[in-house]
């Protein structure tokens, strides 16, 4: 097995329909290997949430984790740092060393969020930007040019089980607004938090290109047939 994705996985990704990025918080962590086996056919992308405990309530994904999912499959790994300002270049650095592909972080770190996306770029990886429920949209504007991911949260980070923001979608649109305003149509829109059967094509139709998927995928006894509804939509 390689220990990268394919060098040109974001130019290749299926941007003609709804794609499922799935979130492996959501897998039977005590049986990774044959969750990611199992649901390795239908994957776009998946999904690793890293946490400090301090930026997000939860303590989430390691670097040595990475790196044995790593070389499990060959399907692009997006990691999100949800960690404090302080530590997120080290962790850039050790999550790109562990095989990330793609790696977002938070504005709300910070002066720092400008030099962690150059620092993400330097390292040959693709480069995202993530922002909280409460964070205004239109902090994306002024970083669209060195990004190919933004993020929306639909839930207050880091917690599980909750529903979808009424402000989820208006917030889509906006986004989807300043990425065309800014001739930045080619990043990747995508959805995050409060991801059900009713609130999936809300935010298509708003907007998303993927939806981080928990347990809409890992627990869906029908994958195939989940997966097969998600990409018509």
């Amino acid at each position: 097995m390689t220990d990268t994705a394919a060098n040109n996985w974001l130019e290749t990704l299926p941007k003609t329909r709804l794609m499922g990025e799935f979130s492996l918080w959501s897998a039977d962590l005590a049986n990774l290997e044959q969750e990611i086996k199992r649901v390795d056919p239908h994957v776009d992308i998946y999904h690793a949430d890293v946490a400090d405990g301090r930026f997000a309530p939860s303590f989430l994904f390691f670097p040595d984790q990475l790196a044995r999912i790593r070389k499990l499959t060959v399907k692009p790994i997006h990691v999100h740092l949800m960690v404090e300002g302080d530590i997120v270049l080290s962790q850039i650095r050790q999550f790109a060393e562990a095989g990330a592909d793609l790696i977002s972080v938070h504005p709300e770190n910070g002066p720092v969020v400008q030099e962690a996306i150059a620092l993400i770029r330097e390292l040959g990886l693709k480069a995202g930007i993530v922002l909280r429920l409460e964070t205004p949209v239109e902090t994306i504007r002024p970083l669209v040019a060195n990004l190919d991911f933004v993020t929306l949260l639909g839930t207050a980070i880091g917690v599980k089980g909750q529903g979808l923001s009424p402000e989820a979608c208006p917030r889509l649109v906006e986004a989807a607004a300043i990425l065309k305003d800014q001739g930045r149509t080619d990043i990747v829109l995508a959805a995050d938090g409060g991801i059900r059967e009713n609130t999936v094509p809300l935010l298509r139709e708003a907007g998303a290109q993927t939806v981080v998927l928990g347990s809409l995928a890992f627990n869906d006894k029908d994958l195939a047939g989940r997966m097969a509804w998600l990409h018509g939509l």
